[in-house]
């Protein structure tokens, strides 16, 4: 099966396998993991932050940050379409207690004008707001990519109303490969960032937590507290390893493959209105005769694995175990379908 569901579908190839097998490991609740402490170390200066934090997942980095710059009864503002907010089993108030305004903008990007309309005024009967979330890229925004300068603007807000600013990085990667932006940069512009090495990295398991050393200090304790406290996880950790060395650059195969598939799409009376395809996922919507559940059955019977989102819309995700062979195919059968 050709499977454009998730980026997260991708296996370890022979050399992020041999680099387990290689691994050295030890217990890193103890601290004492070299492979972790190695990636933390390499995820922290790539960022440019100072210190950083394994997490088996990046729902559980994400989880942390929240819970670390928040108090219960707090209000985290974000995107209608966040990850941290719809896809993370309403963690933000299990974990933290905290509540979300919701603001609707962009393809689940946010401006700073809308950041600064949506801050509660220092009043009792309020929630405090303590912190903005954004993502990039934007899962349900098609992968779209933020604009540099309105993040910069949005920092600015945050800074201005005492705010902490978190990013949810689950494929920054991408947004770096597609922009050219310089990765140190997000280091100076985010109190906390998230970053997922099980996407369009390519790892088995694993998000990095990124900040200041008095950040990390409480992530690990909060870590602890959700159950992730690791051992011997060094294993998991060389793929991250193995996946900096040598999976960032490919990313830009995905985002072309993204877009030819999207070109084959776009040729045919039943796409509807697509997202603009700036990185590895796209969304559309059917019309016509097609459902996205229609849709996405016919490709299952010529062995291509799609996902229906919504009544109207699919999404196709392309990574590092999609070959040009199988865009290929992918984008014949699209050509023969009415």
């Amino acid at each position: 099966m050709i499977d454009f569901r998730s980026d997260t579908f991708t296996r370890p190839g022979p050399g992020m396998l041999q680099a387990m097998l290689q691994a050295e490991t030890g217990d890193d609740v103890f601290g004492e993991d070299p492979s972790i402490n190695k990636l933390e170390a390499m995820m922290a200066d790539y960022f440019g932050k100072e210190a950083a934090l394994y997490c088996p997942s990046g729902t559980m980095s994400n989880q942390i940050a929240i819970k670390v710059h928040t108090l219960p009864g707090d209000e985290v503002v974000c995107s209608n379409l966040a990850h941290v907010y719809i896809y993370e089993g309403g963690g933000i108030a299990f974990n933290a207690g905290a509540q979300v305004h919701a603001i609707i903008g962009d393809r689940g990007m946010i401006r700073a004008t809308q950041v600064a309309a949506a801050i509660n005024p220092d009043d009792v009967h309020k929630a405090r707001t303590s912190l903005v979330c954004i993502e990039n890229t934007s899962n349900r925004g098609g992968g779209c990519c933020y604009d540099w300068e309105e993040m910069v603007k949005i920092q600015a807000v945050c800074r201005e109303h005492g705010l902490a600013l978190h990013l949810d990085g689950a494929r920054l990667f991408n947004a770096l490969v597609a922009t050219g932006q310089d990765p140190r940069t997000y280091g100076q512009l985010f109190d906390s960032i998230s970053v997922c090495l099980n996407k369009g990295m390519g790892c088995p398991m694993g998000s990095v937590l990124l900040g200041s050393h008095t950040f990390i200090k409480s992530s690990r304790r909060i870590r602890k507290k959700l159950g992730g406290g690791l051992r011997q996880a060094g294993f998991m950790a060389a793929t991250g390893i193995y996946a900096m060395e040598n999976n960032i650059a490919r990313l830009e195969e995905d985002h072309r493959h993204a877009k030819q598939i999207a070109q084959a799409l776009l040729e045919k009376s039943f796409t509807g209105h697509m997202l603009p395809v700036e990185t590895n996922i796209l969304i559309f919507e059917v019309t016509g005769d097609w459902t996205p559940k229609l849709f996405a059955d016919y490709l299952k019977n010529e062995g291509i694995l799609v996902m229906a989102i919504s009544p109207t819309q699919v999404r196709i995700v392309t990574h590092l175990d999609v070959t040009p062979e199988m865009v290929n195919k992918t984008c014949e059968v699209i050509a023969e379908m009415a």
